[in-house]
């Protein structure tokens, strides 16, 4: 058992496969990028001159950058393992847009530009919308109730009694 304590974590979202997607957690993680992005803006145009405005934009930035890494982490994910040849061939346009996906979280990580925030909620949603598309669900656009007030794609399923 001594060995059995040398070996490493090890972190993944299942290799048995489980089958078990959503692109949920990559449009919240978007979502959340967009709101730290706005709140940086917020602040920077509120002034930096105190130390309190200034490690408040240092932790933002902080959340931002790590929310981002994790919209990348949750399309890879979804992309590597879930993706196979007869959904790309349905829908050829998603390696381009995991690409286009990546580079833009990598934008936001870099910048502070709110524009960035939302292009990378749009690429998302397409994304959100070719998943579920390979899976015969019909999606819907909402509004969240919460800031940044954006739409996100959603898969609608059957109500459970």
């Amino acid at each position: 058992m001594r060995w059995f304590k040398a070996i490493p974590d090890a972190h993944a979202h299942c290799d048995i496969p489980c089958g078990i997607y959503d692109p949920a957690t990559a449009q919240q993680a978007a979502l959340s990028v967009c709101r730290f992005l706005d709140l940086i803006k917020e602040t920077a145009d509120a002034g930096l001159e105190d130390a309190a405005a200034q490690a408040k934009v240092a932790r933002l930035a902080a959340e931002k950058e790590k929310h981002a890494k994790e919209v990348k982490a949750e399309v890879v994910i979804i992309w590597g393992d879930y993706f196979k040849a007869p959904q790309i061939e349905k829908y050829p346009e998603i390696h381009e847009l995991t690409h286009s996906i990546l580079l833009q979280a990598s934008a936001c990580k870099q910048g502070i530009d709110p524009d960035s925030g939302r292009k990378l909620v749009d690429l998302v949603n397409r994304f959100a919308e070719i998943y579920w598309a390979t899976k015969g669900v019909e999606v819907q656009r909402v509004k969240v109730p919460y800031e940044p007030k954006l739409e996100i794609v959603q898969g609608v399923f059957e109500a459970v009694s």
